[in-house]
């Protein structure tokens, strides 16, 4: 846990969200389009630095990030992490896509309703508070069209937005079934470090470093 991804606003107000992710998840945010497209050229620079020969796999990856992404927007997501993480040389894939649902977080009934099938668990998270879990397992559209005979890790997190009628959505994913419970670990770690903060505290902070730096 290196990398300290920006805040970034739930809505147009005060409280805004932070979290802790590993140094190799690359951030995507999803709004707006510019800044997505951008970010996703970027991502593909990187990926193909130096590679001059591959046009054809090049666009292939980049028109799968843009979809992902904008699958990602259309389900009301405001930021998506890619793993880009490796352990000895293989790749450890994962995702987060953290959404806004506007619906009051009033029970956990409720958030029951929002999440659909499978059992919803309270939890609390050390600097955000309540919240609800939810483990679940999904057999995707992809990993049909591969024929692999395994199926993705959904990990979820309900998360209510302070002083809004607003729920943060957290969804970590992983195809890594053979490793699943290491890398649900790794999902309960990043949505640990959820914080919020306030618009003013932010501002404040900000004008500070300013003036140290001055």
């Amino acid at each position: 846990m290196q990398q300290t991804a920006p805040a970034d606003r739930t809505a147009e107000g005060e409280n805004v969200f932070g979290l802790i992710t590993p140094e190799d998840w690359y951030r995507i945010p999803l709004q707006p389009l510019e800044q997505r497209q951008a970010s996703v050229s970027a991502l593909i620079k990187r990926q193909f630095a130096g590679v001059d020969d591959q046009p054809v796999l090049r666009r292939r990856s980049e028109e799968q990030l843009l979809g992902a992404a904008e699958a990602g927007a259309e389900q009301g997501g405001v930021v998506l992490y890619l793993s880009f993480l490796e352990a000895a040389g293989i790749p450890l894939s994962a995702s987060l896509l953290i959404s806004r649902i506007h619906q009051r977080f009033d029970s956990l009934d409720a958030v029951s309703a929002l999440a659909g099938k499978g059992e919803v668990a309270p939890a609390r998270l050390p600097a955000a508070g309540r919240a609800a879990r939810r483990r679940r397992t999904e057999r995707t559209r992809e990993a049909r069209r591969l024929g692999t005979e395994f199926e993705d890790t959904i990990v979820e997190y309900f998360v209510p937005v302070p002083d809004r009628d607003e729920v943060l959505m957290l969804t970590f994913s992983t195809p890594l079934e053979p490793i699943a419970d290491a890398m649900v670990e790794l999902f309960d770690a990043v949505a640990g470090t959820l914080r919020w903060q306030k618009k003013t505290q932010e501002a404040q902070e900000t004008q500070e470093a300013r003036g140290q730096q001055g």
